[in-house]
């Protein structure tokens, strides 16, 4: 479908990750004049810092874990010594081969991503951008003081997609050898042999689970009561259960004040003045966004306390030509929200038909193993009466392709509105649930009823009937 306009209208894209990048292309197909600045590389820091480089150390993780566990069904593994007698091998994993191999990978999809965008006849200049009012972008290409060094970009619609760094705590800088941010960890060439991870949230928990794949003693510090905080109770749980049963330390209710640098390693010191020694830290204590002087605030756009920039369902902030994706606003902090938003703030912005983002119908999944995947309303919420729904959960162990898989922890949990049977949400704890998920997602999305669901045929056997179980069990009876 083409559109024509008296002149093209002229998007100026500042951030080229997972919403910059949706955002350009969606506007170059819809025939506007398209321009992303970009300071690292197309992708931003999801591709080449965060979740590719990331989700492919996980993987390694959970390649190397299979190898583990794969006595339990019956796999083992053994080489022949001089005396020809079986010798079992054991089992290592070349840390600097897999940086190396995840930085490619990281290198690569962000090229690939450049190359699409060019393609679409989107231009892309690297260099930093500052907005100068509500229509202009001024660049700097960084390579001098002259002015031929500056490009002033005229645009009827800006999308600001910068970002967000790591939070650095004064207490605990991080030097990129002995302390890191979750940005630094690809430079280690061996697998630490005490790794201090301060912080339980998502990336906390993410990179605990898979050092401790990897080999890693680990130690947990958590500030909270649980790890996960703020995530279904059940889930987390499961999740901290796993953690102890593979010899990690989970210290809760326990809160970092520093961590220095030793001679051969750090120390932690909590706040109750217990100290943990440790070979590295990670510091993995949220982040903050990229929004600081880059012309925001003198553009007429709205900040939160935090920083982050006030958008609304279709992502467009407080000025009518400026719109914002990603961690940088005040929306959900997730890669595939990141781009959704950036698709539709150009379909706003250029008069075609819009879905406003519902977050609600957001699946997001946190990649531990087992992971933990969830949609649609909370069992806390239920609870505390936000929302009525009916909650049931089904265990995973009782699920013949799990029992055949050797998978004894996680559960497939649904949620379903009092009356309608209507399915408002759901938890999912088990392998790939990131894959699981999205039944339920679908359900939640399209408002399907538990009979609904229950009517569509799983394969036998598979991890997915217990979704299929768990609404034929919360049948309406009409």
């Amino acid at each position: 479908m083409s559109y024509e306009f008296e002149r093209k209208q002229r998007i100026a894209v500042v951030g080229g990750g997972p919403g910059g990048y949706e955002a350009a292309l969606t506007g170059a197909q819809m025939g506007a004049e398209v321009t992303v600045i970009e300071r690292v590389g197309v992708g931003g820091s999801a591709v080449l810092t965060d979740v590719v480089p990331s989700k492919t150390l996980i993987a390694t993780a959970e390649a190397a874990n299979a190898i583990g566990e794969a006595a339990d069904l019956g796999v083992q593994f053994f080489t022949r010594g001089e005396s020809g007698r079986p010798v079992r091998p054991e089992v290592t994993v070349n840390l600097a081969a897999v940086n190396q191999r995840l930085l490619r990978l990281a290198r690569q999809q962000s090229e690939d991503m450049k190359s699409q965008l060019i393609k679409a006849g989107v231009r892309v200049i690297q260099g930093d951008g500052r907005l100068d009012g509500p229509n202009t972008v001024i660049v700097s290409t960084g390579k001098g003081k002259t002015s031929t060094d500056f490009d002033e970009i005229q645009a009827d619609t800006i999308v600001v997609s910068v970002g967000a760094s790591p939070r650095i705590l004064p207490s605990a800088k991080p030097d990129g050898e002995r302390i890191f941010t979750w940005t630094q960890l690809y430079t280690l060439q061996e697998t630490p042999e005490h790794l201090i991870v301060v912080g339980s949230g998502v990336t906390g928990a993410e990179f605990a689970s898979a050092f401790t794949a990897l080999g890693s003693k680990v130690t947990l510090i958590s500030s909270r009561d649980q790890v996960l905080p703020g995530e279904d109770a059940d889930a987390a749980r499961v999740l901290e259960d796993v953690f102890k049963r593979n010899g990690m330390t989970v210290l809760s209710k326990s809160r970092a004040d520093s961590i220095k640098r030793t001679k051969d390693g750090v120390i932690a010191t909590l706040s109750d003045g217990r100290t943990v020694e440790g070979s590295h830290c990670l510091m993995a204590v949220g982040s903050v966004p990229n929004t600081a002087g880059i012309g925001l605030t003198e553009a007429g756009v709205q900040l939160t306390d935090s920083g982050h920039i006030r958008v609304n369902r279709v992502a467009r902030t407080s000025m009518p030509s400026i719109y914002a994706a990603g961690d940088c606003s005040d929306f959900l902090p997730l890669a595939s929200v990141a781009s959704m938003q950036g698709r539709t703030a150009v379909f706003h912005a250029m008069g075609d038909a819009v879905n406003p983002t519902e977050l609600r119908n957001v699946a997001s999944n946190i990649f531990t193993q087992p992971e933990i995947a969830t949609v649609g309303w909370t069992q806390k919420q239920i609870e505390d009466g936000i929302a009525q729904g009916e909650i049931y959960k089904l265990p995973l162990a009782s699920n013949p392709r799990a029992k055949m898989m050797g998978i004894k922890d996680g559960f497939v949990k649904l949620f379903a509105r009092t009356g309608s049977g209507t399915v408002i949400g759901g938890v999912i704890v088990a392998p790939r649930a990131s894959e699981l998920i999205l039944p339920i997602a679908i359900a939640v999305e399209h408002r399907l009823t538990v009979d609904q669901v229950a009517r569509a045929f799983a394969v036998y056997p598979s991890l997915s009937d217990s979704i299929t179980d768990a609404a034929r069990a919360m049948h309406i009876v009409n």
